[in-house]
């Protein structure tokens, strides 16, 4: 196989046909490919997250990470956008949902896609991860150390969300759930409510939980990185990924 990828911003319509600014990168081959939108975490579109889609990328896969904060700062550095939006009390879940079913559209209309797309979302994105995969029709949803799924913010904390455990029986694609057992938001206690939402609800899933880790456990560049969790974590990704978007 040609053993090279193409990196580069554009822009997609996302929810309410909005323009929006996004990260795409894709192998310079002929494919089929399968795809994966990358929603990135609350601190933002920034340059690990732009890694993480080249990553998809290089192992074979069409990736595009949208901006979710374009609307709120357009052009912003990634750090006072990632601000602007947490004083707006974070992504509005509808919205959020029109801009990835925005990233999957543009992604199944690629000329080497062979029409099944993922989603994988991180801190944040894990939570936006499980909303779209209960809300759009995926084929394989990754849910990293999403916070309130179950349970609410605590005081004072500026995002305006709630929990989703009850849009369960919606999910439409199994779901693999990457945790650290030391993180607070999701406890393990949220984790294990959330399996058995799963359970009951007749899903396909596969969580893990690594000990010694805790929140962002896949964040290279932050003090949680724990490397022995995340490299096993981006084998299962990858395994994953294999059985469900490949081919």
């Amino acid at each position: 196989m040609y053993d090279a990828i193409l990196a580069e911003t554009i822009s997609l319509t996302g929810h309410g046909g909005d323009q929006i600014e996004a990260y795409l990168a894709r192998p310079l081959g002929p494919g089929p490919f399968g795809s994966v939108v990358v929603i990135h975490h609350m601190p933002g579109y920034d340059a690990p997250t732009k890694e993480i889609t080249r990553t998809f990328a290089v192992n074979g896969y069409a990736a595009v990470c949208p901006n979710l904060y374009w609307r709120e700062a357009p052009g912003a550095s990634p750090d006072d956008a990632a601000a602007t939006a947490r004083a707006a009390g974070g992504v509005p879940d509808e919205r959020l949902v029109g801009d990835v079913g925005g990233a999957a559209a543009f992604l199944r209309a690629m000329p080497a896609s062979n029409g099944k797309v993922g989603v994988i979302g991180f801190c944040s994105g894990g939570r936006q991860s499980f909303l779209a995969a209960c809300s759009l029709p995926l084929d394989a949803a990754v849910d990293c150390y999403g916070a309130f799924v179950v349970g609410t913010p605590p005081e004072g904390m500026p995002l305006k969300v709630g929990p989703i455990v009850d849009l369960t029986p919606n999910l439409s694609c199994p779901l693999l759930g990457l945790f650290g057992a030391e993180d607070q938001h999701p406890s393990q206690e949220q984790v294990a409510e959330l399996e058995k939402a799963l359970v009951e609800a007749g899903k396909t899933f596969d969580f893990h939980s690594y000990d010694g880790a805790g929140h962002a456990f896949f964040s290279v560049n932050r003090p949680a990185y724990r490397p022995d969790a995340a490299n096993d974590g981006w084998q299962r990704i990858f395994g994953f990924y294999g059985r469900y978007l490949a081919g």
